[in-house]
């Protein structure tokens, strides 16, 4: 078994910080400033938010040799095509139009970036999640309820999300942007918690 080694979060998410917090309490926050992440729609789910994760890993773990550095990426996918965060309300209620009564994907891409050059251990983790059908009013209400610009697909599972999600099917920590289960599986292999 390998000796545990310090974990950074690649990552400014408070929602990331939280899910990863309730695994372990020891790690630090290094934010991967700079890294320009992909958005060529016509890569796979797991192919996209793969390659964004592993952007953001790599360039953090250059700064902090010896150390297990995680990236995240995720997004949400309708027919194919990745619904990242919207610019604005209008371009928010316009995704929520969109996925109202319908099912689409979550993926998020993780990649940890280990002490040593090149050892990377990077996977990914699918929900399906269905959506109420949503009336204007209620678009209206989730939005002035919930802070969404900052959130691909113009959601929150974590906030409100009763209000427009009839079911999931997989990871709910996924939805919200780190796939705990299959996490905590990996980081033990590097003698993580």
């Amino acid at each position: 078994m390998r000796l545990t080694v310090a974990l950074i979060l690649a990552s400014a998410s408070p929602r990331r910080l939280e899910l990863l917090r309730s695994l372990t309490p020891e790690f630090t926050v290094v934010t991967a400033d700079g890294v320009e992440e992909a958005h060529e729609t016509g890569l796979a789910p797991a192919a996209l938010t793969g390659h964004n994760a592993r952007l953001k890993a790599e360039a953090v773990a250059s700064r902090h040799p010896g150390c297990l550095v995680l990236g995240a990426d995720t997004l949400v996918y309708l027919d194919g095509e990745p619904l990242g965060k919207p610019a604005d309300l209008a371009e928010a209620a316009a995704m929520l139009r969109r996925l109202s009564g319908r099912t689409h994907t979550v993926c998020t891409g993780v990649c940890l970036a280990g002490p040593g050059a090149g050892e990377l251990d990077c996977f990914h983790a699918l929900t399906l999640v269905t959506f109420r059908p949503l009336t204007e009013a209620a678009i209206a209400d989730y939005l002035n309820r919930v802070p969404v610009l900052d959130k691909a697909g113009a959601y929150a599972a974590q906030e409100w999300g009763e209000l427009i999600i009839d079911r999931m099917e997989g990871s709910w920590s996924n939805v919200v942007g780190l796939p705990l289960e299959a996490l905590e599986q990996h980081l033990s292999r590097w003698g993580r918690p």
